[in-house]
């Protein structure tokens, strides 16, 4: 792999966000033929494109960004190759490394190519992570990263009786400490164990978007 693979969705006006979460805004505040300057007006949400999730996000009790030091920002990362999922199905345990793997690192990255569908209705479709995957995950202490809108499904009319409806996945993640980060994108470009650093903007609540970098250890 290249030293450095950039793994992050651009921020664009009019972007594909979650279901619900505000739109997000990009548009010019001043020009250089009006102003002599460029200056652009942003606005969207705290878990717009590329991001990660404090627990704060879903845990009434949980930490804020704030409470992270810079250091669990930067994850030894095991990609975990998902692609052969189908639309809205669930990834479970059977799927994850041996545990000596699992205990030897700090995140598993799920590639389910699904970034391929970014910015179209399919995308909402992604395959999920099962509950007991994530506690799984959670039990070794594990952050968790996917090329999708949530490790949980993204509810809509076509989803399936089964599916877990209480973002279970979230639940178990954060609900341990172990992070999110969500909308990856060019996990193709990255080796099956690898360093990802996602920083987050320094807003220290339930969430921020990242510049997700894929590195060689």
């Amino acid at each position: 792999m290249p030293d450095h693979v950039d793994l992050t969705q651009p921020i664009e006006d009019g972007m594909q966000t979650y279901p619900g979460d505000p739109a997000v805004s990009v548009t010019d505040h001043a020009t250089h033929a009006a102003d002599g300057y460029h200056v652009e007006s942003l606005s969207c949400g705290s878990h717009t494109g590329t991001h990660i999730d404090a627990p704060r996000h879903t845990e009434p009790n949980g930490d804020p960004l704030s409470a992270f030091s810079l250091d669990r920002f930067a994850f030894d990362a095991v990609r975990v190759d998902c692609r052969d999922c189908e639309p809205r199905e669930a990834i479970t345990p059977k799927r994850l490394p041996a545990g000596d793997v699992l205990t030897d690192a700090d995140m598993v990255v799920c590639w389910t190519g699904w970034d391929d569908h970014w910015d179209t209705d399919r995308y909402l479709d992604h395959p999920y992570i099962a509950p007991e995957t994530a506690a799984r995950c959670a039990d070794h202490g594990l952050a968790v990263g996917v090329d999708a809108l949530s490790p949980d499904p993204t509810p809509r009319a076509r989803a399936g009786d089964d599916e877990p409806t209480d973002v279970a996945a979230h639940h178990a993640l954060l609900g341990e400490n172990c992070v999110i980060v969500e909308n990856l994108t060019n996990l193709g470009g990255v080796d099956d164990r690898f360093e990802l650093r996602a920083y987050p903007l320094a807003l220290g609540g339930d969430g921020a978007p990242v510049r997700a970098v894929g590195c060689e250890q």
